[in-house]
């Protein structure tokens, strides 16, 4: 996708990985596409954003596109949340739930990428509520945390773990203060630094324990009655399969 894209002034040539993908996508006779990574979504739309606004970037960069086509600026890009919102309805998604989540109390976190900069946010910045929408229509239990939009650290996980632990436990600790017992969300990076930071910090804070981190389509797998080993919850680090049982979501 070309993440990330530098939010420079002269950072054109950055734009060409996610151009790319853009012109596949017509070279598809499509005018939709849908990510699931909060990254990926925030790198395309921004750059389809700037070519949209910038008329002689596009026709800089479609210069630079020997094999390709040009691109004519027909995509829209969708955040898999914000297509099932959008395009699917989380109204509907509840008639087809088989195994709600009852009695599982989540936190959803947000993190940056999906809500900032504004301009290509699939939710409001300062109260997102796409997630929480989504485990309701699921029968889960919300719980709210004012951590839920801040950062996890980042890319400082390769350079400054010591940050990324001390994020990770902040965000998951508040959350386990308000008695969530577990967390979800759709970014990756965030995944790895709450799930595999988060466990680190255990050996610093005494008396802290991490909470499982699910990513928000396993719990649409499960709700829905799809075979857990679509899962992969064997490539977390703590095991998210303990509350599914707990709470008697699943029996495997």
């Amino acid at each position: 996708c070309g993440v990330v894209s530098s939010l420079s002034d002269d950072d054109l040539m950055r734009h060409l990985a996610p151009l790319r993908n853009l012109i596949h996508v017509e070279d598809q006779k499509e005018n939709k596409l849908v990510t699931l990574c909060d990254m990926c979504c925030n790198t395309l739309k921004q750059t389809n954003l700037r070519i949209k606004e910038k008329k002689d970037d596009l026709e800089t960069l479609n210069l630079f596109m020997d094999r390709e086509n040009d691109y004519k600026g027909t995509v829209k890009i969708y955040h898999f949340l914000e297509f099932l919102r959008d395009e699917i309805g989380f109204d509907y998604i509840k008639k087809l739930v088989k195994n709600p989540l009852k009695n599982m109390k989540i936190m959803p976190y947000y993190g940056c990428m999906m809500l900032r900069p504004r301009e290509v946010a699939i939710d409001d910045a300062e109260e997102p509520t796409i997630l929480s929408d989504l485990l309701n229509s699921l029968g889960a239990e919300v719980i709210d945390n004012p951590f839920k939009i801040e950062c996890c650290g980042s890319y400082h996980t390769i350079e400054n773990k010591d940050i990324v632990r001390n994020r990770s436990y902040r965000i998951t600790n508040y959350a386990t203060s308000r008695g969530a017992e577990a967390m979800v969300l759709s970014c990756p990076l965030c995944k790895f630094n709450l799930d595999f930071r988060g466990k680190e910090a255990e050996k610093i804070y005494q008396g802290y324990k991490q909470i499982p981190i699910y990513y928000y389509t396993q719990l649409i797998a499960i709700a829905l009655g799809l075979d857990q080993e679509i899962c992969n919850f064997d490539e977390h680090i703590v095991d998210p399969t303990l509350l599914l049982k707990k709470k008697g979501v699943c029996t495997e």
